[in-house]
């Protein structure tokens, strides 16, 4: 099946956007002692692509990842994971929107004890619904309008807008005219991208920053004393608290409750019936 010249067109648009970010997000790793898992290859993964997998085995292709510790030889701990979308129709956001989340809340999960940034960059058309949908489970958005694309593309005297009734001709067009732009006008056209949005790249990486930086403010331990009660009703569980006796609490610990709380608000709770295994956990941050 031929790919159309729309979709051609629309890869042109996806692909400055990557460009406009990675340089972006080099810089900020480079700074700060992490490590930027990006497209390409990598001796420490097969292939070319950004490969990471959760704990039900399911593998996520993601556009950047920062690390902690990482190498080019060597996977480090997950600080970032980063994706990016670009979407010409709104009938399309909601879809991205929710691949996003679906991609990146699964390696959340797995990844808890890192309390990882989540965040999307966004360009095009996106409806307020697909947004704030990801703003609701904790992503930092950063987003592109898309007059700012077509503004950006002018720089390079290229008139970028299309719709569903564009002709095939004039995607051949703007494809020629990209084609014989040369490197230094494309790179432009990237860097126009971001200048168009400075301030809320700058919030966005003011966020990512912020997480990278936090600290740990406290820790809680909690050894938890006695036995799991079931009860079957609400009337059940009244009476078994009226009559519970605290002074007959055995001194063997049911289960060991870790609370760690971050300067920049993020929490992490964990559960343990064993020692050994809250002592093996709390070693991850040390």
């Amino acid at each position: 099946m031929a790919i159309s010249l729309a979709h051609t067109f629309g890869q042109v648009i996806g692909n400055v956007l990557e460009d406009a970010i990675e340089p972006m997000l080099q810089r900020f790793a480079d700074e700060r002692g992490l490590y930027l898992d990006k497209k390409g290859p990598r001796k420490a993964r097969a292939g070319r692509k950004v490969t990471w997998a959760d704990f039900h085995g399911n593998t996520h292709d993601l556009d950047f990842v920062l690390e902690r510790g990482g190498t080019d030889e060597v996977i480090g701990t997950p600080v970032a994971f980063i994706e990016t979308a670009w979407r010409r129709y709104t009938k399309h956001s909601r879809n991205k929107a929710q691949e996003i989340q679906g991609a990146i809340q699964a390696l959340v999960s797995t990844y808890k004890h890192c309390c990882p940034f989540t965040g999307a960059i966004l360009a095009g058309v996106f409806t307020e619904g697909a947004i704030n949908q990801l703003k609701s489970l904790g992503f930092h958005i950063l987003f592109f309008s898309y007059a700012s694309i077509l503004d950006a593309f002018q720089t390079a005297g290229i008139e970028a807008s299309f719709d569903e009734h564009t002709p095939e001709k004039e995607f051949r067009r703007k494809l020629g005219r990209w084609k014989a732009t040369s490197k230094k006008a494309r790179r432009n056209v990237a860097i126009q991208l971001v200048k168009g949005h400075q301030q809320e790249v700058d919030k966005f990486l003011s966020a990512l920053d912020d997480v990278v930086k936090r600290r740990i403010e406290r820790i809680i331990v909690i050894p938890l004393h006695g036995r799991e009660t079931e009860c079957f009703s609400v009337g059940e569980a009244i009476a078994f608290l009226s009559s519970y006796k605290s002074s007959r609490v055995p001194e063997a610990v049911y289960r060991y409750e870790i609370h760690i709380r971050y300067s920049s608000g993020d929490r992490i709770t964990a559960e343990f019936t064993e020692r050994t295994a809250a002592v093996e956990f709390l070693k991850r941050y040390e």
